[in-house]
């Protein structure tokens, strides 16, 4: 079998436009996870602080449970039975930030709850409000903890607004399968598809890395 990827060189304008629609869709995405996540993750801290426990385990519960595409297609297929009509790239961003989100949330949980209690109560031993003790005691060292696990869900995500295409949202994938209904090359369009992909996440990764060592300087200076 010989491979042909000139239709790859030739389309390649319209997948760096579907590349920097996945990197919009995804940065949308990412910001509306991480808000949802931290509201989630510390609304889980306290099983004690009724309803707020119970909305945000159940919102995790939910999008968790749930496949992300039928979530995708409840938005985009389903919203307009009742009368609400968004646009495929606002339901491609909620949906993707809907799933993270939830992800987030754990991580949240998770890192705030790693933090040794005696901080804590040092910290209100000086003084300070439990408001306060989260923002400048337990937040800053559970934001370390989190990068490695955040990162793993960032790269996660970029992978997953592939989904997004089925929403008509012109992102790479999208725009590969063009490329593929013109030229039937889909293997080769497939590899180039991929090969964007993968420069994206190793571009996150990398910035990552560079981001928790960072944080890990600054905590070994202080």
């Amino acid at each position: 079998m010989e491979l042909d990827f000139s239709p790859v060189w030739s389309g390649w304008a319209d997948l760096l436009r579907g590349a920097r629609a996945t990197i919009e869709v995804t940065a949308a995405a990412l910001g509306l996870g991480c808000l949802l996540g931290l509201a989630a993750g510390l609304g889980r801290l306290n099983p004690q602080r009724q309803p707020i426990y119970a909305i945000a385990s159940g919102y995790v519960l939910l999008i968790r449970g749930t496949p992300l595409l039928v979530q995708l297609f409840l938005l985009f297929f389903g919203l307009p039975q009742f009368g609400i009509v968004l646009p495929a790239f606002a339901c491609g961003v909620l949906g993707l930030g809907l799933y993270s989100g939830a992800y987030v949330a754990e991580i949240v949980r998770g890192a705030i709850q790693s933090i040794e209690r005696d901080q804590t109560l040092a910290a209100q031993s000086l003084g300070m409000t439990p408001r306060q003790v989260m923002r400048y005691v337990v937040l800053p060292q559970a934001l370390v903890r989190m990068i490695p696990p955040l990162g793993n869900e960032f790269i996660a995500l970029i992978k997953n607004s592939a989904l997004v295409s089925l929403l008509t949202i012109h992102d790479l994938m999208h725009e590969g399968q063009k490329i593929i209904a013109v030229s039937y090359r889909s293997l080769e369009v497939y590899v180039a598809v991929a090969a964007v992909y993968l420069v994206l996440t190793g571009s996150t990764a990398w910035l990552l890395r560079r981001i928790e060592r960072r944080l890990n300087a600054s905590r070994r200076l202080a």
